[in-house]
């Protein structure tokens, strides 16, 4: 059954007001490129209880079994204004999986957004929960999409709605990914939904987590990994909610809020946190300077995608592709990127210390003339930066990856370093600590010689580590590892310091490459 709302003239007041915040005030709605498959609607999905509309995209002869991603528009939005314009038809297209897109109706709120601020529609088994949940249950049975691999996203009201059913439904839902959106349960009327777009709602990780708990009581299953997307210029919904989010969902997932891994991807911070299991549950991408909106590229590359708009933003890095990734819908066979991830085979692991007889570093001047071999090595580490001698140093560490199996690929890999010492701040003035990786040895021999300072590298800034003033710090990921014989890795600077700021870092067992791999 449908349902009828009704509001006083005050509630309906703050409502407009509201909604007119979230996205603005709307025009109208985009119209869809021409393309083989089109956006179609479909009716008679269940009780539909919210009362919402359904539309769905199918590229042509799409075998059963494939994953489905759910993607809720913001906003003054529909379901057409947010499929080709974000570029999800593009890779459900080129990866082979379906789309459903749920829209609002005016009659249920005035500016067609999703009522994540309302206690009936949030929960389990009620209201517009409910009825995504219903679609996306007529999904699986029209199509026979994969029930291990359906993932929901959504720009704001919609990624406000996206933490709602990774939270009423864990047991549908195996990822997220909100964008400029808010903690599930952060406000239950208008008046605290205005706090919780701006300044923000500020609770204990514990707090928030209870929330998504109680979403579910008793569910004690596996909880979906979480893609955080917010503009730091977002003055609608404000940069603090990422925060608020990623301490709900980290919490949720049993770990803290501290990142375990920090690099950049298109120039912007991007940020991953590991349960105890070294899984990756929760990722942040920080769009500096960018307003409130969807983060697309629009061009023909491979990782471009969308056509900007209202509250669709050219910034040079396409979310969807980036989520896509998150969730391993890019891998032909759609395979879970995740270990212990519904639907995939959990990937082996192993860990491989540095072989500390080949460890060192090279120092040469800020134009790489004049290199030498370091002779600190195996009294302070290997360094990194720029010594008080005024030469730059840069550090290599050698693995023996020729256990892993021939066949393997190769899903993701990480350096792990410990600090020992240092001077300085290697980070100042935005530097970046990066690693080149080599299939092999970067020099003439593994051991370190004055040649590893400029040899070529497989792949040149693979990782990133992000700054760290004790203890240890994990890279980016990265694939590139030899599988029959040595990996190495050499950390650099990409800016020469202008003063002396500089690391050493352990070598040896305390220095470590993890491969997972299937």
């Amino acid at each position: 059954m449908h349902r009828t709302r009704t509001r006083n003239l005050f509630s309906v007041g703050l409502l407009l007001a509201l909604l007119v915040t979230l996205l603005g005030v709307g025009g109208p709605g985009f119209v869809p490129v021409a393309r083989a498959a089109s956006l179609t609607e479909v009716t008679g999905f269940g009780s539909n209880p919210g009362n919402l509309r359904m539309f769905r995209y199918v590229p042509d002869g799409l075998p059963a079994g494939r994953p489905l991603v759910v993607a809720m528009h913001g906003c003054t939005q529909s379901a057409a204004a947010y499929d080709t314009e974000t570029g999800w038809t593009k890779w459900a297209d080129q990866w082979g999986f379906a789309l459903l897109l749920p829209q609002q109706q005016s009659g249920n709120n005035l500016n067609s957004c999703f009522n994540w601020f309302e206690s009936g529609d949030i929960g389990r088994g009620a209201g517009e929960a409910l009825s995504i949940k219903q679609m996306t249950d007529r999904m699986k049975t029209d199509l026979g999409s994969d029930p291990a691999r359906v993932y929901a996203t959504g720009l704001s009201a919609g990624a406000a709605m996206t933490n709602v059913v990774l939270a009423a439904y864990p047991d549908v839902f195996a990822a997220g990914a909100p964008v400029a959106g808010l903690p599930y349960a952060c406000a239950t009327s208008v008046p605290a939904a205005y706090t919780c777009m701006n300044p923000g709602t500020n609770l204990t990780p514990a707090a928030w987590a209870d929330k998504v708990r109680g979403a579910y009581p008793g569910y004690t299953g596996r909880r979906p990994s979480v893609s955080v997307w917010q503009g730091t210029s977002d003055t609608t919904v404000v940069p603090a909610n990422m925060r608020e989010t990623v301490e709900q969902w980290t919490a949720v997932h049993g770990t803290d809020a501290t990142a375990d891994t920090n690099d950049t991807v298109a120039g912007y911070p991007h940020a991953v946190y590991r349960d105890g299991a070294g899984h990756a549950v929760v990722e942040t991408y920080s769009l500096t300077g960018m307003g409130h909106g969807q983060p697309v590229d629009p061009g023909t590359g491979a990782e471009q995608c969308g056509t900007a708009g209202a509250y669709i933003l050219d910034v040079n890095l396409c979310a969807s592709y980036r989520i896509g990734q998150f969730w391993g819908l890019d891998g032909g066979g759609g395979t879970p990127e995740e270990p212990g991830e519904p639907g995939g085979e959990p990937p082996s692991t192993a860990v491989f210390p540095s072989v500390a007889a080949d460890d060192g570093y090279v120092k040469a001047s800020a134009s790489g003339g004049g290199p030498v071999v370091g002779t600190l090595e195996g009294s302070l580490g290997v360094a990194v930066g720029r010594g008080t001698d005024g030469l730059h140093d840069r550090a290599l560490f050698s693995f023996d990856t020729s256990s892993l199996p021939d066949g393997a690929t190769v899903k993701r890999a990480y350096v792990t370093v410990a600090r020992a010492s240092g001077s300085g701040d290697p980070w100042a003035a935005g530097n970046r600590l990066v690693l080149d990786v080599r299939s092999g040895c970067f020099g003439a021999a593994c051991t370190t010689g004055a040649d590893d300072w400029a040899a070529a590298a497989s792949v040149s800034e693979a990782a990133e580590f992000g700054a760290f003033s004790s203890g240890t710090k994990a890279s980016g990921d990265f694939t590139a590892v030899n599988r029959t014989g040595v990996t190495q890795a050499r950390l650099r600077l990409v800016n020469a310091p202008a003063s002396t700021a500089y690391v050493f870092l352990k070598s040896g067992a305390d220095a470590t490459l993890t491969v997972e791999w299937e």
